[in-house]
């Protein structure tokens, strides 16, 4: 992807001067303009091309906030969020200069709850940091996107994980928000009751936005109960039409899985070396459950007869927290394993949400896709709610590679569409799925338009996000 193709946002030369001697008086050594942080801060994890802001500042409080997009406001400056930097679709690219705001010192947890299961944290916290706070409550919060990333940037990009076909995504479990919106006021969507029918839903408008509408200062999240057990393994497959019908089978039985995570063969084999993990090359299914001794034996008992009638098996499955463990973590790995197929290569990382009825099928055409190209795009997804993720891997100085791979994707993007799905599950519109977005939702990016000219007039707020030019 070249920079001319993405959406073009005219730089303010003099408003940037004006606000860079604002924030330097105002922040002092929280404000940094060298070259290495401004690029730090700019997206590059996948082949997306660097845009790096003019200043990067690190508020501590709402505030701080308030008083850095006041400024921009006044000089028409764009604002761009940061969390930790692990979003893949140029999230945090800067296209007209401008100021980031990072959030990591925004990292308290401000309070616990724990007979309300909830909790409302600052937006720089992890998800990491997090349970290891609740670790000895008994709680923990479900959503766990394969990188270590910071709360806010979860809820900006309305993240999920592997366990979204249990306990939701982002978009389930923020309660309420604040959020500094463009005009430097603030904003709080809601209260700490589980539900409530009072007038538009501002924190569903907000979750997913991708700071296109504000910047996230503070989250009430739900929580769960720690299970009183877990059972979790590896099952083999012939082929991943046989695994995707044992997946749809097993959602449409009520098996309570917590977790259903689908790889090919080609992926088994990186994470196989990467990780050293023991089970053969072919396409095989991740599954984990949460109960009871009994309830977990049960389900994992019954899923691997729901395996074997469709071709896999065994099922080997284990309650013993260390053997879990290690098979997690080699599928949270499973974007640096994939890297060692192709050593000195960039990955262009990109997933696809489908009706699960119709999963097999798009995985197969897509598989069919990689090979015909003669691409090595590993596949892996969480296979219970119909969502999964290609990773090509490219030399991203060959334009002739680049061009193949952005066909590839622009090919399973519309065959998702087609099949009632959506372009993206989890990694959010960005910079990188822009020319998907009417595709799938037509007029309704007009009323998306809207909402943004009401909300933030000048475009300041991550300007060449989401909206097509």
């Amino acid at each position: 992807m070249a920079l001319s193709d993405l959406n073009p946002v005219e730089r303010n030369e003099e408003g940037i001067a004006a606000v860079l001697g604002i924030l330097k008086q105002q922040l002092g050594e929280r404000f940094q303009t060298g070259a290495a942080i401004r690029s730090q801060h700019a997206h590059t994890t996948t082949y997306i091309p660097t845009q790096a802001p003019d200043g990067v500042a690190f508020p501590e409080t709402t505030e701080e906030v308030q008083e850095i997009v006041r400024a921009c406001a006044a000089h028409r400056v764009p604002v761009i969020a940061f969390g930790v930097g692990s979003s893949l679709e140029g999230h945090t690219n800067a296209p007209g200069g401008g100021i980031s705001v990072d959030t990591s010192r925004m990292n308290r947890i401000l309070s616990v709850n724990p007979e309300d299961l909830d909790c409302t944290v600052e937006p720089g916290v992890t998800r990491e940091d997090l349970n290891r706070h609740l670790r000895d409550t008994g709680l923990f919060f479900p959503i766990d996107p394969g990188a270590n990333a910071s709360l806010g940037g979860m809820a900006a990009t309305r993240a999920s994980g592997t366990n979204a076909v249990r306990y939701g995504t982002m978009r389930e479990n923020v309660l309420s928000l604040t959020a500094v919106m463009a005009d430097g006021e603030t904003v709080t969507t809601g209260k700490r009751a589980k539900k409530s029918s009072a007038g538009y839903d501002l924190t569903r408008l907000l979750v997913g936005s991708e700071g296109t509408l504000g910047i996230i200062t503070s989250l009430t999240l739900k929580l769960q109960g720690i299970p009183q057990a877990i059972s979790g393994g590896v099952c083999p497959f012939p082929n991943l039409e046989a695994a995707c019908n044992a997946v749809i089978a097993t959602i449409q039985m009520g098996i309570p899985v917590a977790r259903i995570e689908l790889v090919n063969g080609l992926q088994m084999r990186a994470m196989k070396n990467y990780s050293k993990l023991d089970y053969p090359e072919s396409p095989c299914l991740f599954v984990e459950f949460h109960g009871s001794d009994a309830g977990v034996a049960e389900q994992a008992e019954t899923f691997g007869a729901i395996a074997e009638d469709n071709g896999g098996g065994p099922f080997l499955w284990t309650s013993v927290a260390e053997e879990r463990t290690k098979l997690w973590k080699a599928r949270h790995d499973a974007y640096w394993a994939s890297l060692t197929l192709r050593p000195g290569t960039k990955g262009l990382s990109t997933d696809v949400c489908v009706p699960i009825s119709r999963l097999a099928e798009c995985v197969a055409e897509t598989e069919a896709d990689i090979v015909e190209m003669g691409l090595v795009a590993p596949i892996v997804g969480h296979a219970g709610d119909g969502n999964f993720h290609v990773l090509v891997l490219m030399d991203v100085n060959d334009p002739k590679e680049i061009a193949l791979a952005e066909k590839f994707v622009s090919r399973l993007n519309m065959r998702a569409i087609a099949m009632d799905g959506t372009c993206t599950g989890e990694h959010g519109i960005g910079q990188g799925k822009i020319g998907f977005l009417r595709h799938e939702l037509g007029h309704g990016v007009d009323i998306m338009r809207s909402i943004k000219k009401a909300l933030d007039p000048q475009d300041i707020m991550n300007p060449g996000k989401i909206l097509p030019a």
